[in-house]
């Protein structure tokens, strides 16, 4: 069983801790470590600064996109069987987590550069954060296209960005570049699948590790912290 940091522990970390987290919209996994980490902060007293870093984990997909059983199916081989128990899974997991999955038979994978743009835009204004967790809702629990520039728009605005900047952003391709930038850092540093999350700047940990593995991870950095 978790226990908590000491008191004297958690006062001694001067800063958040920081934490790098490589991250698709689309990846269910990537919300579910993401709600965990959150978990385990709590549970250890301790506070985080969170960068999200962009991924595709289709970067080929087509305008259109694909219906998600399908794409599962060609891409990995996911058995109809198999696909809705990996949903029964998720959609349990995201319950005890506070996070909604809606999963339906024509949901659809998309391509997330747009995406991503929007969320760099979002992080230049102070709204990484909060745009991060609109983009997963609106994904995973309301099944929006997020390809959709109006979709997008209309996300940003909802966490309090300009609508119509928003719309510029992504009909100009501001910041495709840069997002190209960062995706390239990454991979050059052996990030190939996601969630991948860095530790202060030290320690990898790939894939959603579970309450507990996040919670003695931060237990960890916290004792070097207070050396």
């Amino acid at each position: 069983m978790m226990e908590s940091l000491r008191q004297a522990e958690v006062e001694s970390v001067a800063s958040p801790l920081r934490v790098d987290i490589v991250s698709d919209i689309v990846c269910p996994w990537c919300v579910i470590g993401y709600k965990q980490l959150e978990r385990a902060l709590v549970l250890s007293g301790l506070t985080a600064e969170v960068h999200w870093h962009p991924f595709e984990l289709n970067p080929d997909m087509g305008e259109r996109g694909e219906n998600l059983r399908e794409h599962l199916a060609a891409k990995y081989g996911t058995t109809p069987e198999g696909s809705q128990e990996a949903r029964a899974r998720l959609t349990q997991l995201g319950e005890a987590l506070g996070f909604t999955f809606d999963y339906r038979d024509d949901m659809r994978m998309m391509n997330t550069f747009r995406a991503h743009q929007l969320l760099h835009w979002g992080e230049r204004k102070g709204r990484g954060q909060a745009l991060q967790m609109a983009l997963f809702a609106a994904y995973f629990a309301e099944r929006r296209d997020l390809h959709d520039p109006e979709v997008l728009a209309a996300e940003a605005e909802s966490v309090g960005l300009d609508r119509q900047e928003a719309l510029a952003v992504l009909a100009e391709g501001r910041y495709a570049e840069a997002v190209r930038e960062r995706q390239s850092y990454w991979v050059a540093r052996g990030i190939t699948g996601v969630p991948a999350m860095v530790f202060n700047q030290r320690y990898l940990a790939t894939g959603a590790q579970g309450v507990d593995s996040y919670f003695h991870l931060l237990s960890r950095l916290a004792k070097e912290q207070a050396l």
